[in-house]
């Protein structure tokens, strides 16, 4: 299967439509997965990419190049002040989730669309 490696963004769905996270991958038209929560709507993305690749191959369709995911390394460090970074890996740990996942949720959400009447970040 292909090494190339898509960018992909997680937004809450609201009640409306069925809850759980929405994982959409921007640069492969219609290649979109959900899930319960952003690990399983991850792990859903995952199969649906390797599918679309697989089908865009199959049909001889032109697939495309990624395109943020070549230009950014995903890492990046971020001072906080203890009392913030307390408070993260407490949340992360009641969520069940690293620190780093509870840290990418918050921010996709923040930049993301919310759900009408959404009051919490998460």
């Amino acid at each position: 299967m292909s090494k190339l490696k898509y960018p992909v963004t997680i937004r809450p769905l609201s009640k409306e439509e069925g809850g759980g996270y929405l994982a959409e991958f921007p640069d492969l038209p219609g290649c979109v997965a959900d899930g319960a929560d952003v690990k399983s709507a991850l792990q859903e993305a995952e199969d649906a990419l390797r599918s679309w690749l697989k089908t865009a191959k199959k049909a001889g369709d032109v697939i495309p190049e990624p395109t943020l995911a070549n230009q950014f390394s995903g890492q990046w460090r971020i001072r906080l002040p203890k009392s913030l970074h307390a408070a993260l890996v407490l949340r992360a740990k009641q969520e069940g989730v690293s620190l780093n996942t509870l840290a990418a949720t918050l921010l996709a959400q923040g930049i993301g669309q919310k759900p009408p009447g959404s009051k919490r970040a998460a």
